[in-house]
């Protein structure tokens, strides 16, 4: 069943949380919500399970309008982040309880229910803890529990509200992937909050984009990391250099650099700011008549396959942070101190200022110097 929201928007005293969102989801595709904290996000996954009341617009569920529908009435899965399990119930009770509060003229036989529950636990490999109570389960085996539990009303959608954030980096890894895996199984709209890029490229179907209260960009983890539509985009995945400069009829312009910035063709002196990855930096050392930026290597370090770089121009004393392979950079040998040449191998080009930062404000230019 597809979920959509049309012009969503709520307020909380003199804080916008929303902002005429509007989003379609479809069925079977698994959606992330990503943005920094205070974004919206979380608001709008409460909205959409019925948890929290809008101040305009509306929600849809496969085509029928569910904004005055109550949170019972919308069989919503809910997975919160600390997991919301009874302490004085077993693994087992938790997972019949939705199933056992349901109105008498649904609710299933105790015979029914044993067997619901049976066929849940070894859904997510967990039935071997049907007696355990939850302060003997270990975080990822908590929250595995709760989602079985909300997927025991059979909902029509299932909402995830970070729902590894309270785990360590290994056990969110090896969830998010099994997560991943059910989700495919279900064949259900599912939504997800999380404010960790990683979780929700590798995860999700779709990312969405929020910053606050409006969604900057929606499209696949490829998209979103290859083609950022705003600067917000571009500075939230992943670790970005801004070099600020001009453009002026397609061409970007500061200290001595040119980068192509196509998108702004009918600029005339407006200033712009030149996004650049940390790998997208390559070094040598310099020639005859170097082109690129002189910089000095401050420090370096390794970790796993690749080298940070902290570089400092020459010309202006700002950093630059760069990042190449670790055989690249035990083959060169870089001293600290040393001074080398960088040249920008991909670039975008915003113009700058709060007007391009607005959704759909910009379009970036792709520079390749």
């Amino acid at each position: 069943m597809s979920i959509e929201v049309k012009h969503l928007s709520r307020r909380f005293g003199g804080f916008q949380a929303l902002d005429d969102v509007s989003l379609r989801i479809e069925t079977g595709e698994l959606v992330a919500l990503l943005g920094p904290s205070g974004c919206g996000k979380t608001t709008l996954l409460r909205i959409i399970a019925g948890l929290e009341a809008a101040d305009a617009g509306s929600v849809l569920f496969g085509g029928e309008d569910a904004t005055s529908v109550g949170v019972r009435h919308r069989r919503v899965g809910f997975v919160f982040q600390h997991y919301a399990l009874f302490k004085h119930m077993t693994v087992f009770e938790n997972v019949a309880f939705g199933l056992r509060v349901k109105q008498r003229s649904e609710r299933l036989g105790k015979t029914q229910i044993r067997a619901k529950v049976r066929e849940l636990l070894e859904l997510v490999q967990l039935d071997w803890l049907a007696g355990r109570y939850p302060s003997q389960l270990s975080g990822g085996q908590r929250q595995r529990i709760a989602l079985a539990r909300a997927l025991a009303v059979e909902p029509r959608v299932l909402l995830l509200d970070e729902p590894f954030g309270a785990l360590d980096a290994k056990v969110r890894k090896e969830l998010r992937r099994w997560l991943r895996r059910l989700h495919d199984d279900l064949n259900i709209a599912s939504v997800f909050v999380t404010h960790d890029q990683e979780e929700a490229l590798e995860v999700a179907d779709r990312v969405v984009l929020m910053n606050a209260g409006r969604i900057e960009q929606v499209g696949t983890p490829q998209e979103v990391w290859e083609h950022p539509s705003t600067p917000f985009v571009y500075g939230f995945l992943g670790d970005a250099n801004q070099l600020q400069g001009r453009a002026t009829r397609g061409i970007w312009q500061a200290q001595g650099l040119a980068l192509p910035a196509p998108d702004l063709a009918d600029a005339e002196n407006l200033p712009a700011t030149a996004y650049v990855r940390p790998h997208d930096i390559d070094i040598e050392r310099g020639g005859a008549a170097p082109r690129g930026i002189p910089v000095r290597l401050n420090h370096a370090y390794l970790a796993g396959g690749s080298a940070h770089l902290e570089l400092e121009r020459l010309d202006t004393r700002a950093t630059l942070e760069a990042r190449v392979s670790a055989h690249f950079y035990r083959e060169f040998a870089p001293k600290e101190g040393e001074s080398l040449i960088a040249h920008l191998r991909r670039a975008r080009v915003f113009a700058a200022g709060p007007v391009a930062a607005r959704p759909g404000a910009a379009r970036p230019g792709v520079a390749r110097p």
